[in-house]
């Protein structure tokens, strides 16, 4: 039995929810507003949620995985500290899954989205747009190059900014099975400082969300590598922010 008093199924290691934010957390000022006033329901997923069109080796173009040259003109980059991302995607198990599609997007270097919303005071950088995508390989290690992303302000209190992060989508079997989280990097200040991070209750969660300083994987002289490996599931998985339930 998992502490949460549902039982686990063999070689299956439950979702403990007592780590998961709550859903009201008035210092994130948006779950005022946006929580649930329900209690969870849990619906079983239908035929049409678990099956349907996925993508293949041949959807994705040959510079999806490296955001510094998909959107940069000829001879020319964006500006900023170039960094690696790199890990395994696992099952509960800690078995590699292979042909997984992530996608990513994130800010620029000054902190600004790709994004006809975002208004903040940042430059866009031509050079830079800021979205990309990769498919873990038959071990289930996932791999892409882009720009450290900036932080930026966010108007949820009178100086709150949030930390330096990209964000993370994860497809399943088909469409329907999308998980998304975000990724934050090994000593930024602004984590502990994040309304946003300070709703997950333990620390252990906040870690498995942050990328560490990979000096192995470094490519001298070029650019350094940072390594985050992504459970999807069981008691040691990711927090997943349309997901808190679990999965």
């Amino acid at each position: 039995m998992s502490k949460t008093g549902e039982e686990s199924l063999p070689g299956f290691n439950r979702r403990d929810r007592q780590w998961h934010p709550d859903a009201f957390t008035p210092a994130y000022r948006s779950t005022i507003l946006r929580s649930p006033k329900q209690k969870l329901v849990m619906l079983e997923q239908s035929l049409s949620e678990t099956t349907g069109p996925v993508f293949g080796q041949n959807s994705l173009g040959a510079l999806d995985h490296d955001l510094i040259q998909n959107f940069a003109n000829p001879g020319e980059s964006p500006i900023g500290e170039r960094i690696i991302v790199h890990g395994h995607i696992l099952d509960e198990n800690g078995k590699g899954i292979p042909g997984a599609l992530m996608e990513v997007w994130q800010a620029n270097a000054g902190g600004r989205y790709r994004h006809k919303n975002d208004s903040y005071l940042a430059a866009l950088d031509p050079n830079f747009g800021g979205c990309g995508r990769v498919l873990s390989d038959e071990n289930g290690y996932y791999s892409f190059r882009t720009i450290k992303p900036g932080p930026y302000p966010w108007p949820n209190g009178g100086n709150d900014w949030r930390p330096a992060h990209i964000h993370y989508s994860l497809f399943g079997s088909g469409f329907a099975q999308r998980l998304i989280t975000q990724i934050y990097f090994e000593g930024d200040p602004h984590i502990p400082l994040c309304p946003i991070v300070n709703a997950i209750n333990d620390p252990k969660a906040i870690d498995q969300l942050t990328a560490r300083l990979d000096m192995e994987h470094t490519v001298p002289m070029d650019i350094r590598a940072y390594r985050l490996d992504v459970i999807l599931r069981g008691r040691n998985s990711m927090l997943f922010e349309n997901r808190m339930e679990g999965n």
